[in-house]
């Protein structure tokens, strides 16, 4: 593997942990610099919505706020470069804490496709993939 690739990896690396962190700490600036402008994004396996930036980020600010707590847990990184493109598979596990201590959990996988960008990488579409639930009420 040479510097680039390793370099890649490092930033794509640091990429996931920035998307994880902004959902978190609800930090929806930060949450955007993760994607490309025209960036679609679909969580609909986990009930959720489909669609561009905007309406995503309307979306989680407004559907997060029923937890106190969410913890995005992001592992198991796989990343095939391909040139000023990227496509990645990471497994998460995502508890999430209710008023009252009630604690849900999830977990499955996100598919990006990234783009090299002059910021950086920057993915272009995400999907999320839920493999599991335990303790929610749907």
């Amino acid at each position: 593997m040479d510097l680039q690739a390793l370099a890649d990896r490092i930033a794509i690396g640091d990429l996931l942990t920035r998307y994880a962190t902004a959902v978190d700490s609800r930090d929806w600036d930060g949450y955007r610099s993760v994607f490309t402008a025209d960036a679609v994004i679909d969580y609909t396996s986990a009930g959720g919505i489909a669609g561009n930036l905007e309406e995503v980020v309307e979306f989680l600010s407004t559907s997060l706020e029923m937890f106190e707590m969410t913890q995005h847990l992001v592992s198991n990184v796989d990343v095939v470069v391909d040139g000023n493109s990227a496509t990645v598979t990471a497994m998460f596990n995502n508890p999430m804490r209710l008023p009252g201590g009630e604690t849900w959990f999830t977990g499955g996988w996100y598919h990006h496709d990234l783009v090299r960008t002059a910021e950086g990488w920057r993915s272009r579409c995400l999907r999320e993939e839920s493999a599991w639930f335990d303790r929610t009420p749907f």
